[in-house]
Protein backbone atom coordinates (compact mmCIF):
# COMPACT_ATOMS: atom_id res chain seq x y z
CA UNK A 1 0.00 0.00 0.00
CA UNK A 2 1.44 3.19 -0.71
CA UNK A 3 -1.44 6.11 0.29
CA UNK A 4 -4.83 5.67 2.36
CA UNK A 5 -7.24 8.59 3.91
CA UNK A 6 -6.89 8.72 7.34
CA UNK A 7 -10.43 10.12 9.72
CA UNK A 8 -8.90 13.22 10.57
CA UNK A 9 -5.51 12.96 9.18
CA UNK A 10 -5.92 13.01 5.32
CA UNK A 11 -4.44 11.64 3.43
CA UNK A 12 -1.58 9.35 4.18
CA UNK A 13 1.23 9.12 1.26
CA UNK A 14 4.46 6.85 1.57
CA UNK A 15 6.07 9.21 -0.86
CA UNK A 16 6.01 11.85 2.18
CA UNK A 17 7.40 9.37 4.90
CA UNK A 18 4.77 7.20 5.76
CA UNK A 19 5.54 3.83 6.65
CA UNK A 20 2.46 1.09 6.52
CA UNK A 21 2.64 -1.22 8.78
CA UNK A 22 0.77 -4.89 8.86
CA UNK A 23 0.18 -4.28 12.91
CA UNK A 24 1.33 -1.34 15.71
CA UNK A 25 4.29 -2.10 17.66
CA UNK A 26 2.64 -2.81 20.54
CA UNK A 27 0.62 -5.34 18.43
CA UNK A 28 -2.95 -4.01 19.99
CA UNK A 29 -4.49 -3.47 16.89
CA UNK A 30 -4.21 -5.43 13.37
CA UNK A 31 -4.64 -4.58 9.71
CA UNK A 32 -8.17 -6.04 8.70
CA UNK A 33 -9.01 -6.99 12.87
CA UNK A 34 -11.92 -5.71 14.97
CA UNK A 35 -11.82 -2.70 12.60
CA UNK A 36 -8.89 -1.86 11.83
CA UNK A 37 -8.38 -0.36 8.17
CA UNK A 38 -5.23 0.60 8.06
CA UNK A 39 -1.89 1.49 10.14
CA UNK A 40 0.74 3.68 9.18
CA UNK A 41 4.00 5.12 11.07
CA UNK A 42 6.02 8.20 10.50
CA UNK A 43 9.45 7.85 9.13
CA UNK A 44 11.39 7.77 12.54
CA UNK A 45 9.12 5.24 13.77
CA UNK A 46 7.77 7.55 17.01
CA UNK A 47 4.26 7.96 16.22
CA UNK A 48 1.72 5.40 14.88
CA UNK A 49 -1.49 5.84 13.38
CA UNK A 50 -4.29 3.46 13.56
CA UNK A 51 -7.16 4.54 10.81
CA UNK A 52 -10.97 3.06 11.85
CA UNK A 53 -14.04 3.56 9.17
CA UNK A 54 -14.66 7.06 11.17
CA UNK A 55 -12.03 7.76 13.28
CA UNK A 56 -8.27 7.28 13.84
CA UNK A 57 -6.03 6.64 17.30
CA UNK A 58 -2.29 7.69 17.30
CA UNK A 59 0.28 5.54 19.21
CA UNK A 60 3.50 7.92 20.32
CA UNK A 61 6.13 5.59 21.34
CA UNK A 62 8.31 6.16 24.35
CA UNK A 63 12.36 6.01 24.98
CA UNK A 64 11.44 6.64 28.40
CA UNK A 65 8.67 3.73 28.51
CA UNK A 66 5.46 5.60 28.82
CA UNK A 67 3.85 5.35 25.29
CA UNK A 68 0.01 6.77 24.97
CA UNK A 69 -2.64 6.63 22.99
CA UNK A 70 -4.62 9.77 21.50
CA UNK A 71 -7.64 10.28 18.89
CA UNK A 72 -6.95 12.61 15.79
CA UNK A 73 -9.48 14.97 15.90
CA UNK A 74 -11.35 16.25 13.07
CA UNK A 75 -9.67 20.18 12.24
CA UNK A 76 -11.89 22.87 11.25
CA UNK A 77 -9.73 24.79 8.66
CA UNK A 78 -11.98 27.57 7.73
CA UNK A 79 -13.05 30.95 8.86
CA UNK A 80 -10.58 33.22 10.72
CA UNK A 81 -7.69 32.16 12.90
CA UNK A 82 -8.23 32.94 16.26
CA UNK A 83 -3.98 32.11 17.58
CA UNK A 84 -1.19 31.19 16.17
CA UNK A 85 0.90 28.99 17.88
CA UNK A 86 4.82 28.72 17.33
CA UNK A 87 7.57 26.51 18.16
CA UNK A 88 10.98 28.16 19.37
CA UNK A 89 14.06 26.13 18.18
CA UNK A 90 14.18 26.25 14.70
CA UNK A 91 10.80 27.80 13.55
CA UNK A 92 11.02 31.31 15.63
CA UNK A 93 15.41 30.76 16.55
CA UNK A 94 17.72 29.26 14.78
CA UNK A 95 19.22 27.14 17.85
CA UNK A 96 18.97 23.77 16.83
CA UNK A 97 22.54 23.50 15.94
CA UNK A 98 23.70 24.23 19.39
CA UNK A 99 21.37 21.81 21.28
CA UNK A 100 22.70 19.14 18.58
CA UNK A 101 26.37 20.24 19.90
CA UNK A 102 25.64 19.90 23.70
CA UNK A 103 24.04 16.43 22.93
CA UNK A 104 27.09 15.73 20.76
CA UNK A 105 29.65 16.61 23.55
CA UNK A 106 27.57 14.95 26.36
CA UNK A 107 28.21 11.85 24.38
CA UNK A 108 31.41 12.90 24.06
CA UNK A 109 31.83 12.93 27.82
CA UNK A 110 29.83 9.52 28.50
CA UNK A 111 32.36 7.61 25.94
CA UNK A 112 35.13 9.81 26.93
CA UNK A 113 36.32 10.02 23.14
CA UNK A 114 36.28 13.89 22.39
CA UNK A 115 36.54 13.53 18.49
CA UNK A 116 33.15 11.80 18.50
CA UNK A 117 30.43 12.88 16.05
CA UNK A 118 26.56 12.26 15.99
CA UNK A 119 25.68 10.87 12.60
CA UNK A 120 23.35 13.07 10.06
CA UNK A 121 20.92 9.67 10.62
CA UNK A 122 20.63 10.60 13.96
CA UNK A 123 19.14 13.95 13.74
CA UNK A 124 15.63 13.31 14.12
CA UNK A 125 15.95 11.88 17.31
CA UNK A 126 18.11 14.50 18.91
CA UNK A 127 16.08 17.17 18.07
CA UNK A 128 12.30 18.64 18.90
CA UNK A 129 11.51 15.75 21.70
CA UNK A 130 12.65 16.76 25.15
CA UNK A 131 16.36 16.46 26.20
CA UNK A 132 15.83 13.19 28.17
CA UNK A 133 14.98 11.32 24.88
CA UNK A 134 17.25 12.55 22.79
CA UNK A 135 19.61 11.54 25.29
CA UNK A 136 18.08 8.12 25.83
CA UNK A 137 18.41 7.32 22.32
CA UNK A 138 22.32 7.88 22.38
CA UNK A 139 22.82 5.91 25.11
CA UNK A 140 21.05 3.36 23.99
CA UNK A 141 22.79 3.71 20.65
CA UNK A 142 26.48 4.56 21.35
CA UNK A 143 26.83 4.76 25.22
CA UNK A 144 25.05 1.02 26.43
CA UNK A 145 25.30 0.46 29.90
CA UNK A 146 25.10 4.32 30.81
CA UNK A 147 22.56 6.01 33.05
CA UNK A 148 20.28 8.52 32.24
CA UNK A 149 20.95 10.45 35.45
CA UNK A 150 24.71 10.72 34.49
CA UNK A 151 23.93 12.01 30.83
CA UNK A 152 21.88 14.79 32.47
CA UNK A 153 24.66 15.50 34.77
CA UNK A 154 27.20 16.36 31.95
CA UNK A 155 24.47 17.60 29.30
CA UNK A 156 23.76 20.57 32.45
CA UNK A 157 26.96 20.97 33.09
CA UNK A 158 28.18 21.24 29.12
CA UNK A 159 25.30 23.05 28.68
CA UNK A 160 25.64 25.74 31.92
CA UNK A 161 29.44 26.60 31.08
CA UNK A 162 28.43 27.23 26.78
CA UNK A 163 25.62 29.34 27.47
CA UNK A 164 27.38 31.34 29.99
CA UNK A 165 30.07 31.72 27.06
CA UNK A 166 27.09 32.97 25.06
CA UNK A 167 26.07 35.24 27.74
CA UNK A 168 29.71 36.58 28.38
CA UNK A 169 30.02 37.35 24.46
CA UNK A 170 32.67 34.31 23.82
CA UNK A 171 30.77 31.44 22.81
CA UNK A 172 31.00 30.62 19.21
CA UNK A 173 27.16 29.81 18.65
CA UNK A 174 24.17 31.89 19.10
CA UNK A 175 20.92 32.22 18.92
CA UNK A 176 19.61 33.75 15.53
CA UNK A 177 16.24 35.01 15.01
CA UNK A 178 14.30 33.10 11.92
CA UNK A 179 14.52 35.16 8.95
CA UNK A 180 11.36 37.52 8.64
CA UNK A 181 10.29 36.77 12.58
CA UNK A 182 9.79 40.28 12.95
CA UNK A 183 7.76 41.14 10.23
CA UNK A 184 5.78 37.79 10.82
CA UNK A 185 4.90 38.75 14.59
CA UNK A 186 4.01 42.21 13.87
CA UNK A 187 1.70 41.29 11.13
CA UNK A 188 -0.11 39.00 13.51
CA UNK A 189 -0.54 41.81 15.78
CA UNK A 190 -1.80 44.17 13.42
CA UNK A 191 -5.06 41.72 12.94
CA UNK A 192 -5.02 40.92 16.62
CA UNK A 193 -4.25 37.32 16.56
CA UNK A 194 -3.27 35.74 19.77
CA UNK A 195 0.49 34.59 19.38
CA UNK A 196 1.64 31.78 21.94
CA UNK A 197 5.01 30.65 21.96
CA UNK A 198 5.91 26.88 22.74
CA UNK A 199 9.03 24.59 23.28
CA UNK A 200 9.88 21.13 24.64
CA UNK A 201 13.02 22.92 26.50
CA UNK A 202 13.66 23.59 29.64
CA UNK A 203 12.67 27.31 30.94
CA UNK A 204 16.33 27.73 31.87
CA UNK A 205 17.82 26.78 28.37
CA UNK A 206 14.79 27.59 26.79
CA UNK A 207 14.10 31.50 27.70
CA UNK A 208 17.77 33.33 27.12
CA UNK A 209 17.08 32.11 23.85
CA UNK A 210 13.68 33.92 23.11
CA UNK A 211 15.23 37.25 24.90
CA UNK A 212 18.50 37.31 23.05
CA UNK A 213 16.75 37.33 19.54
CA UNK A 214 14.64 39.54 21.00
CA UNK A 215 17.13 42.02 21.66
CA UNK A 216 18.41 41.58 18.36
CA UNK A 217 15.28 42.13 16.68
CA UNK A 218 14.82 45.69 18.88
CA UNK A 219 11.36 43.98 20.01
CA UNK A 220 11.62 44.42 23.87
CA UNK A 221 10.61 42.08 26.37
CA UNK A 222 9.19 38.67 25.14
CA UNK A 223 6.92 38.69 28.58
CA UNK A 224 5.04 41.57 27.39
CA UNK A 225 4.68 40.45 23.60
CA UNK A 226 3.55 36.89 23.96
CA UNK A 227 -0.07 36.35 25.14
CA UNK A 228 1.69 33.26 26.34
CA UNK A 229 4.53 31.22 26.74
CA UNK A 230 4.69 27.22 27.76
CA UNK A 231 8.02 25.49 28.08
CA UNK A 232 9.10 22.15 29.75
CA UNK A 233 9.29 23.56 32.87
CA UNK A 234 12.32 23.53 35.29
CA UNK A 235 14.27 20.24 35.67
CA UNK A 236 14.07 17.98 38.85
CA UNK A 237 16.87 18.16 40.77
CA UNK A 238 17.71 17.04 44.16
CA UNK A 239 16.25 19.64 46.68
CA UNK A 240 14.17 21.81 44.69
CA UNK A 241 10.62 21.04 42.33
CA UNK A 242 10.96 19.75 38.80
CA UNK A 243 8.09 19.24 36.18
CA UNK A 244 6.26 16.93 33.63
CA UNK A 245 8.02 18.00 31.19
CA UNK A 246 10.39 15.56 30.37
CA UNK A 247 8.07 12.75 29.92
CA UNK A 248 5.41 14.86 28.38
CA UNK A 249 7.06 16.95 25.64
CA UNK A 250 6.39 16.80 22.40
CA UNK A 251 5.12 14.69 19.96
CA UNK A 252 2.74 14.27 22.81
CA UNK A 253 0.10 17.20 22.58
CA UNK A 254 0.08 19.04 25.77
CA UNK A 255 2.30 21.52 25.56
CA UNK A 256 0.07 22.89 22.71
CA UNK A 257 -2.79 21.86 24.08
CA UNK A 258 -2.04 23.95 27.87
CA UNK A 259 -0.84 26.86 25.99
CA UNK A 260 -4.20 27.09 23.67
CA UNK A 261 -6.56 26.30 26.53
CA UNK A 262 -4.80 27.46 29.46
CA UNK A 263 -2.98 30.12 28.17
CA UNK A 264 -5.17 31.83 25.70
CA UNK A 265 -8.19 30.40 26.65
CA UNK A 266 -9.44 29.15 23.44
CA UNK A 267 -11.27 25.68 23.07
CA UNK A 268 -9.97 23.55 20.79
CA UNK A 269 -13.44 23.32 18.84
CA UNK A 270 -14.36 26.96 19.21
CA UNK A 271 -11.96 28.39 16.69
CA UNK A 272 -9.26 28.23 14.24
CA UNK A 273 -5.61 27.77 15.94
CA UNK A 274 -2.41 27.29 13.86
CA UNK A 275 0.69 26.19 14.66
CA UNK A 276 3.70 26.11 13.50
CA UNK A 277 6.61 23.72 13.67
CA UNK A 278 9.79 22.71 12.16
CA UNK A 279 10.37 19.11 13.50
CA UNK A 280 9.03 15.71 13.18
CA UNK A 281 7.64 15.65 17.24
CA UNK A 282 6.54 19.07 16.98
CA UNK A 283 4.16 18.64 13.88
CA UNK A 284 2.75 15.53 15.30
CA UNK A 285 2.19 17.66 18.70
CA UNK A 286 0.17 20.28 16.98
CA UNK A 287 -1.56 18.00 15.00
CA UNK A 288 -2.94 16.52 18.11
CA UNK A 289 -3.57 18.80 20.20
CA UNK A 290 -6.74 19.46 17.35
CA UNK A 291 -4.86 22.45 15.43
CA UNK A 292 -4.12 23.27 11.84
CA UNK A 293 -0.72 21.98 11.67
CA UNK A 294 1.75 23.97 9.29
CA UNK A 295 5.38 22.46 8.95
CA UNK A 296 8.12 25.41 8.26
CA UNK A 297 10.89 24.64 5.87
CA UNK A 298 14.67 24.30 7.80
CA UNK A 299 13.84 21.27 10.61
CA UNK A 300 13.84 17.59 10.30
CA UNK A 301 9.92 17.55 9.52
CA UNK A 302 10.90 15.38 5.81
CA UNK A 303 13.97 13.82 7.61
CA UNK A 304 11.60 12.43 10.09
CA UNK A 305 9.33 11.11 7.62
CA UNK A 306 6.27 13.48 8.85
CA UNK A 307 5.44 15.62 5.79
CA UNK A 308 2.42 13.57 5.98
CA UNK A 309 1.17 15.18 9.18
CA UNK A 310 1.12 18.98 7.87
CA UNK A 311 -1.87 20.29 6.87
CA UNK A 312 0.76 22.63 5.08
CA UNK A 313 4.29 22.97 4.21
CA UNK A 314 6.02 26.43 3.87
CA UNK A 315 8.91 27.76 3.37
CA UNK A 316 9.04 30.95 4.78
CA UNK A 317 6.41 32.96 7.07
CA UNK A 318 5.25 34.94 4.06
CA UNK A 319 3.84 31.75 2.50
CA UNK A 320 2.23 31.39 6.29
CA UNK A 321 0.39 34.62 6.07
CA UNK A 322 -1.19 34.10 2.46
CA UNK A 323 -2.80 30.79 4.15
CA UNK A 324 -3.97 33.00 6.66
CA UNK A 325 -4.98 35.77 4.50
CA UNK A 326 -7.20 32.31 2.97
CA UNK A 327 -9.39 31.82 6.61
CA UNK A 328 -10.20 34.91 6.71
Amino acid sequence: MNKYLFPGLGQVNATQGAIFLDKSSDALHVCGENGVKCIASTGERKVEFIAYENHCLAYVKSEMGYPAYYPVYHINKNGPVKAVLMDLDGTSVKSEAFWIYIINLTVCSLLDKPGFELEDADIPYVSGHSVSEHLKYCIDKYCKGKTLKDARELYERHMKREMELIISGGGKKAFIPAPGLKEFLLELKDRHIKIGLVTSGLYEKAWPEIVSAFEQLGMGNPSDFYDAVITAGYPLKKGSCGTMGELMAKPHPWLYAENALIGLGIERNSGRIIGIEDSGAGICAVKLAGYTAIGIAGGNIVQSGTRFVCDAYCRSFNEIIKIIDKGE
